[in-house]
């Protein structure tokens, strides 16, 4: 029976203002479908509860890639204590600390503070997205603002339940999809070490679009694209702006608010070792129904990532993929496999990372290395990297 989080006292600390959710949006929109997946389920004594619970995650991956985590082990009232905190960091975060804790995404790393302008060190056109990403030497040598040092306790916490209950209790459930055993892919896959392992946790803020620059961004926020780790984990909240591509009906549909629940989408990772069953879905952030684009949207997202120096391949062991082989449809995997066929060497996942982290900042479609390219009358902007080709729908 997997343990419910048990935070640090916030006694004794600074006065932290309470996060007030926005309002949801009340105009009627073409949701995203989404299955709910109860964690805590997988407790179960009854083995036909777990057999339904792994059935039903199989079912959403394959058809979604996105699903809802509910019964995860955090309170409602936990979970807002990590937004009080979030918004706490962006309110007060001093000039000071936004200079010397700026983010070099050149590096291959999106450490540190973004500004509003754009998604590169040097400031360009206004985004209006300002974060905070703390990654492993964000907690180890606490390079954090000086605002939020007295409760990195409470952070560093949670992440290390996200990391090392929910998020493996998740893999638990798609080592299972796989038929493989249990910790198969929290072994073999996931990397570790620190609270987020090679991974990273985001608070951030997205500030309302002026008209000028809303209209020059044609109402994107954030370009279409999928993850490159395992798995991440956003924190679902009241203002609509997460889409994610329907390959079914060939369309983006935003993904609904469910107050408490995590929003989990499968990364790139996951898609190469499943062998094209599980997908890495595209997803973007566009601007925000008309009554709500007043509001700010606070976000918080666990980003989940593989071993850096693992070069991945199918998970040729796995009975699901023996007995169905592999899923080439247009994907991470279909590119890698060809690398694979032809014995070229694909790269380790902490050059695949980097490399998108380097190059990938945020052009429109339009603007990609391979530029547009049409596939079954659908729009998409081409990336390459290592020889492997990314497509993304405009």
């Amino acid at each position: 029976m997997a343990a419910p989080f048990d935070p640090p006292e916030s006694k004794g600390k600074p006065a932290v203002p309470t996060w007030v959710p926005p309002p949801a949006t009340k105009e009627p929109l073409d949701w995203a479908k989404l299955h709910t997946i109860e964690l805590s389920l997988l407790d179960s004594p009854d083995p036909n509860v777990v057999a339904d619970l792994v059935q039903l995650t199989k079912t959403a991956i394959l058809e979604d890639g996105f699903l809802y985590l509910t019964d995860y082990g955090v309170s409602l009232d936990q979970l807002h204590r990590q937004f009080d905190l979030a918004q706490y960091l962006h309110r007060n975060i001093s000039d000071e600390d936004k200079e010397k804790l700026l983010w070099d995404p050149s590096t291959g790393m999106f450490a540190g503070f973004k500004r509003r302008y754009g998604w590169k060190r040097e400031k360009g056109e206004m985004d209006s997205i300002e974060q905070f990403n703390f990654y492993r030497r964000e907690f180890d040598e606490n390079r954090v603002p000086d605002c939020i040092t007295p409760f990195m306790d409470e952070i560093t916490a949670f992440c290390n339940y996200m990391t090392n209950s929910v998020n493996r209790r998740l893999l638990t459930l798609l080592s299972r999809v796989l038929e493989l055993p249990d910790d198969y892919l929290w072994t073999n896959v996931q990397s570790h070490g620190g609270p987020v392992g090679e991974g990273y946790f985001r608070h951030a803020l997205f500030y309302p679009l002026p008209n000028d620059d809303r209209e020059r961004r044609k109402g994107v926020r954030m370009q279409g694209h999928s993850d490159y780790g395992s798995t991440t984990l956003l924190f679902s909240v009241p203002i609509t702006a997460l889409h994610i591509w329907s390959t079914r009906d060939a369309k983006w549909q935003p993904v609904k608010y469910s107050p408490g629940s995590l929003v989990v989408n499968i990364g790139e990772a996951l898609e190469i070792v499943s062998g094209g069953h599980f997908k890495a879905t595209k997803h973007k952030v566009t601007d925000t129904p008309a009554d709500q684009q007043q509001y700010e949207r606070l976000s918080l997202v666990q980003f989940n990532a593989s071993m850096g120096e693992k070069r991945l391949a199918p998970a040729v062991e796995s009975p699901l993929l023996q007995r169905e082989g592999f899923v080439l449809e247009q994907g991470v995997f279909q590119q890698y496999k060809r690398l694979l066929d032809a014995g070229l060497p694909v790269p380790t996942n902490r050059e695949w990372r980097e490399i998108q982290v380097s190059t990938r900042q945020q052009q429109p479609p339009e603007q990609r290395l391979g530029g547009l390219k049409v596939v079954d009358g659908v729009k998409y902007g081409e990336d390459e990297f290592f020889g492997v080709k990314v497509l993304l729908p405009a």
